[in-house]
């Protein structure tokens, strides 16, 4: 395996970053970012298009911002998202709610109410929102019977999924909208984090089928979970490769139906997992002897990023020497964070097998760069284990200048919640 890279930071950035804010910190940059949303902009398309942020991949409104004045919207996984997403400025007619959990009927009304597109994933769902709802328009998330993704984690397609209504009772929903007098706005499908093309083109094909069976639709939306290569030895997924026979299956719905579909997709990782890295110490190395292993334990965790422990993911580790002179040694690692867990493991296998990382040899104190956490990190971190504090985020703006863009957590706010009951002890 070939030695990883910095990506956007350079040594001396990361030095005065480490001297300016401590560690362990999230560095993101503006300009990636961008260079990013344009990209997802630019994706293949007959009858314009609309880019929705799956925002659960980084929820951090600095970030929202910077993809608002981009001209991207959002997909919201939860009402609370929606609350986070208007509070970044967005409009509520910019922001659709894609759900597992229904919530409660006033906050529903709220959002709703307010101009918040729905996106029915459950006949319950579809039910719920006529007997509230009813003559309006909604969207509806369907599960096209197939999914794909590295893991099976992040498979969410197929009869192992929950997600969506399944593609065999269109019928039952049929009888929803007739019930309620409900019109469908859009139909939504979403495979996983694999995005194999093949599979993307062949749900493309149902997706316009669903299309074809509800004539009231005008927006066919694909969903996101583009693959993106934080390894060198990694593929990312090529928008214009698997875009254009997308948005030639649109002419031909065209030709055959009279209908211009506008499309819309929901990336997430794609727009900012490699626009974002984790910055930490190396504060401890130990060995177990000749037939062993030489550790490097760094003070981040799973507690700061827990896909390695949840998916066997691999981020790109690089060293960054506190001393002027690299010492140019290659020797090989098992990295681990802080956390007193076993699985708390940043070099393994998908199987959750220890595995060592080739990286230049270094010192306790030098810094650790890992790469490609800008998304599905911050969000998604078991934070707080072993109590220990939500790490701060910095922004590396256009002009170079560095922001921070959330505070390092307080001790106190971890236990602020807790409420006192010695009366009962």
């Amino acid at each position: 395996m070939e030695i990883e890279n910095l990506r956007f930071l350079t040594k001396e950035q990361a030095l005065e970053l480490e001297s300016q804010f401590g560690t362990p910190i999230f560095v993101y940059s503006q300009q990636e970012i961008e260079k990013r949303a344009d990209t997802a902009l630019a994706f293949p398309q007959a009858y314009g298009i609309t880019v929705r942020y799956a925002m659960k991949a980084n929820p951090n409104s600095t970030i929202l911002k910077i993809l608002k004045k981009k001209g991207i919207k959002i997909d919201a996984s939860s009402y609370y998202e929606v609350k986070r997403a208007l509070g970044a400025g967005f409009k509520p007619e910019d922001i659709l709610l894609t759900s597992q959990e229904l919530p409660s009927e006033d906050q529903f009304k709220e959002v709703i109410l307010g101009g918040t597109d729905f996106n029915a994933c459950s006949l319950n769902q579809l039910e719920f929102f006529g007997k509230l709802f009813p003559s309006r328009k909604v969207s509806l998330r369907f599960n096209p019977g197939l999914g794909s993704g590295g893991t099976t984690k992040t498979n969410v397609g197929g009869n192992t999924s929950s997600f969506g209504i399944w593609f065999e009772h269109t019928n039952e929903v049929k009888k929803i909208l007739k019930k309620y007098d409900l019109k469908v706005k859009r139909v939504h499908t979403h495979i996983g984090s694999g995005s194999d093309p093949e599979v993307w083109k062949a749900v493309a094909r149902y997706t316009l089928e669903y299309a074809e069976i509800f004539p009231e639709a005008e927006i066919v939306n694909l969903g996101g979970g583009y693959k993106v290569g934080r390894m060198l030895d990694e593929k990312s997924t090529d928008f214009q490769k698997i875009g254009e026979p997308v948005r030639q299956l649109f002419i031909e719905f065209f030709e055959k139906h009279g209908r211009k579909l506008h499309f819309e997709i929901e990336p997430g990782t794609s727009l900012v997992a490699n626009t974002g890295a984790i910055l930490s110490t190396i504060m401890d190395k130990v060995s177990t002897g000749e037939k062993g292993n030489t550790f490097l334990k760094l003070n981040t965790g799973m507690d700061t990023n827990t896909r390695p422990s949840l998916y066997g993911s691999r981020h790109p580790l690089i060293v960054v020497h506190k001393s002027k002179e690299s010492k140019n040694t290659v020797k090989e690692f098992v990295v681990v964070g802080h956390c007193c867990e076993s699985g708390d493991l940043f070099t393994q296998e998908f199987g959750g097998e220890i595995s060592k990382r080739k990286l230049e040899d270094c010192e306790i104190g030098d810094l650790m760069v890992m790469e490609g956490t800008g998304a599905y990190c911050s969000g998604m971190s078991t934070k707080n284990y072993n109590s220990f504090p939500e790490s701060a985020e910095v922004l590396i703006a256009n002009d170079g200048k560095f922001h921070l863009i959330r505070k390092r957590q307080e001790l106190s706010q971890i236990f602020q919640n807790e409420l006192d009951v010695e009366s009962i002890l």
